[in-house]
């Protein structure tokens, strides 16, 4: 897979996978993940890409001339152009599973205000949020898309039942609870159940403990 990152802060992008699993991933050539900044495409002497928005308001927009230039040099027949913004559909795991099946991903950072529509319109295959928050740029959130789609390609993680039997795996179901050695610590033990070696009653602990855990932390989810 190739992941091209477009933004003004290409370092904020990078910097989160250039350790553990993801870096390991990019070693082994499994991904390949660039950062590029727009500035590099803009035709004005300070390397302006951005302009006040038309019809008033605060902040700043990205202009299109820039994002168009820069897109359509990034974009291959197989790329998937997504833009990261509040306004985007809310990212669940099984968009991303979807998506580590691609070939190539271009990632659009949005920025300020956000970016001039046209690009949207014309060159963007979807738009997606990482939550209903704002952030101080796309940057931080193109690099959370990265981390979940690299981390479900094949021969990422160490174990492939990892990916599987985890938070979301069902849509609808939180992972359930967890537990270590000491099987005691600080007066507290470890459930017995997961000490009996009885993989069944186990599974059926772990299937109640979730559907516990998803009532008491994610009653949205159905």
């Amino acid at each position: 897979m190739k992941i091209d990152i477009l933004t003004l802060f290409p370092e904020i992008a990078l910097q989160p996978l250039s350790d553990s699993i993801i870096q390991r991933a990019r070693d082994a050539g499994l991904v390949e993940i660039r950062g590029h900044n727009l500035r590099d495409w803009s035709e004005d002497k300070h390397r302006r890409v951005d302009d006040t928005p038309c019809g008033g308001g605060p902040g700043m927009v990205l202009q299109p001339g820039p994002l168009h230039a820069a897109i359509t040099s990034l974009k291959k027949e197989n790329t998937r152009v997504i833009l990261m913004t509040p306004q985007g559909a809310a990212l669940k795991q099984a968009r991303v599973r979807e998506l580590s099946s691609e070939t190539h991903l271009l990632i659009v950072c949005g920025h300020y205000e956000g970016i001039d529509h046209r690009i949207i319109e014309s060159l963007i295959d979807e738009e997606i949020s990482i939550g209903d928050y704002v952030l101080t740029n796309g940057a931080i959130a193109a690099a959370v898309l990265c981390d979940a789609v690299v981390r479900l390609l094949p021969g990422a993680l160490g174990d492939s039942q990892s990916a599987i039997e985890e938070s979301f795996s069902d849509p609808n179901l939180l992972e359930a609870p967890c537990y270590t050695r000491p099987v005691a610590f600080m007066g507290e033990k470890v459930p017995e159940i997961l000490l009996s070696g009885n993989h069944a009653k186990i599974a059926e602990w772990r299937k109640e403990k979730a559907v516990e855990r998803t009532r008491r932390n994610r009653p949205d989810l159905k």
